[in-house]
């Protein structure tokens, strides 16, 4: 008799959890629409492109290699090196500033200093495009305000060249760098330090051998996030540079539009394949970095 209450107890709970579950399905049925509209839809299209060749003389289609060929020769190379370049150097770069940046801010005493820092590092990471490029076109350009004051065309300053525009990358690559590393300080446990500090050592050692291999995962993780933000960063270099610093998403806008060469819009569709895949082997190097770092400092 006990099991077989038991047993009619607990079958309207069980029908109960499965209308919830069924009920949670449904609630994501809209973000699953829009996703697959919004990229989808897009991602099949550039697959179709990128393998689509069409004769001007008939207009007839067929499906070829050569256009991801193309894309891997020439000026196309170059650009798509060249992205490759900027991204890791920015990503680097920004790896270096943002580590002692976020630890000067985790370790202040001052809450508010720290909340202030966060917030403005949540907007300026996200501040780029043609706003970013003005800025610093009218502030550190030829004729900028800086440049004039301090003379420093004079002394082979130029915003418009490769070290220029990773200048303009820090801008908000560091902050973005301060936002992802900031939970992975918090989470350095102050018994870690203290151990250490029992056992002899000094900052330094407790930094290289204690604090940097726990951290390394999240700084990693953190490199690869900057290098995929200047890698598919677009508008800012385009306002700042034009085609004078070879950019894949510079070459991408430039075949699409027709202004090299008409007759590339599918070779532009091949290079934004292979940009996929480079952010595709971004993220697989990311996501395991990731949860490493987060079984760590959980």
């Amino acid at each position: 008799m006990t099991a077989t209450a038991v047993r009619v107890d607990t079958a309207p709970a069980a029908r109960t959890k499965r209308r919830r579950r069924s009920l949670g399905w449904v609630a994501v049925v809209p973000l699953l629409a829009f996703v697959a509209v919004a990229f989808g839809l897009p991602a099949l299209a550039m697959l179709d492109g990128a393998f689509t060749a069409k004769d001007p003389a008939t207009g007839a289609t067929s499906y070829t290699l050569d256009n991801l060929t193309t894309s891997l020769k020439g000026a196309y190379l170059t650009a798509l090196l060249g992205s490759v370049k900027l991204s890791a150097v920015s990503a680097a770069l920004g790896t270096l500033v943002g580590l002692p940046l976020a630890q000067a801010v985790v370790s202040s005493r001052f809450r508010a200093l720290r909340e202030a820092v966060l917030t403005a590092s949540g907007v300026l990471a996200n501040f780029g495009g043609v706003p970013l490029a003005f800025a610093f076109v009218a502030t550190l350009g030829n004729a900028g305000v800086l440049t004039r004051h301090f003379g420093l065309t004079d002394k082979g300053w130029d915003l418009y060249s490769f070290w220029g525009l990773v200048i303009v990358y820090l801008y908000f690559l560091i902050p973005l760098m301060v936002l992802t590393v900031t939970p992975a300080l918090d989470g350095l446990r102050v018994q870690w330090r203290e151990a250490a500090q029992n056992n002899g050592a000094t900052g330094v050692q407790y930094w290289r051998f204690v604090a940097l291999p726990v951290l390394l995962p999240t700084l990693l993780g953190g490199f690869v996030l900057l290098f995929g933000s200047a890698f598919a960063a677009y508008a800012t270099a385009a306002a700042m540079v034009g085609s004078s610093i070879p950019l894949v998403t510079l070459q991408i806008a430039d075949a699409i539009s027709g202004n090299v060469l008409v007759g590339q819009e599918n070779v532009a569709l091949a290079l934004s394949l292979d940009m996929v895949l480079v952010a595709g082997l971004v993220m697989a190097v990311y996501l395991p970095l990731q949860r490493r770092s987060a079984r760590w400092l959980a």
